[in-house]
């Protein structure tokens, strides 16, 4: 009887078939987001990406999805930075910090390229951007400690950190620094572009809490077999 029933309800059952949808036609070409395609120079392009130049300007192009760009001033670090700023939502503020963090620090430099002999000029780095960059390599700690539990006992176990596990820390001990420091007489941006520029040249707080975090990763070695148990 059940074997009846089902029988008849198969017909009515609708079936998951796997096909990709898409409102282009297969003559649509792929859009290019990548931003080195657009900043490199005919010169130095092969004949194949000329071929492929050429198709662009006679066939139609796809739109690319919405969380891609390939915008020259796009930046990841810097996008990702400003969300972890923002409080309440309120991302209008956290960009306007963050660019007068980097104006600051272009005027910083600025004086001081003015002021250095005219032999160590070349030595200074005026780019906000640069700096930024550099700041933020600096203060990536390569390993970091997982609390792992063994025989009823938790240890703090070293492990190797993604690149965005690295680039996350980096960017929350900068911020959290810049916060935790109650001078209320210090604006933000100005705490910001103190601590990049210092993290810049490997100095400050920040890169003391990496290296303090490497340490403590050093001491627990012996508990490192830990990790694939």
């Amino acid at each position: 009887m059940a074997a009846t029933f089902s029988g008849l309800l198969k017909p009515w059952i609708p079936r998951v078939i796997l096909v990709r949808w898409s409102r282009y036609n297969p003559y649509y070409l792929e859009p290019e987001v990548r931003k080195e395609a657009y900043t490199r120079s005919e010169a130095k392009l092969t004949k194949e990406e000329r071929e492929q130049q050429k198709l662009k300007t006679l066939r139609p192009i796809k739109a690319a999805t919405g969380g891609v760009t390939s915008s020259v001033f796009n930046d990841p670090d810097l996008s990702k930075f400003i969300n972890m700023i923002m409080k309440n939502g309120n991302k209008i503020l956290a960009r306007d910090i963050l660019n007068q963090t980097l104006e600051n620090i272009k005027r910083k430099q600025v004086e001081k390229y003015h002021k250095a002999p005219e032999g160590k000029k070349e030595e200074i780095e005026c780019n906000p951007y640069t700096i930024f960059h550099q700041a933020l390599e600096n203060c990536k700690p390569v390993v970091g400690l997982a609390s792992i539990q063994k025989g009823g006992k938790f240890y703090q176990v070293p492990i190797p950190l993604t690149e965005n596990r690295r680039r996350f820390l980096a960017m929350k001990w900068m911020i959290t620094e810049c916060r935790e420091n109650k001078d209320r007489r210090t604006l933000m941006y100005e705490k910001l572009s103190q601590e990049l520029l210092a993290a810049s040249i490997k100095e400050g707080n920040v890169i003391k809490k990496k290296l303090e975090l490497h340490k403590m990763a050093e001491s627990n070695r012996a508990y490192a077999h830990y990790r694939w148990w």
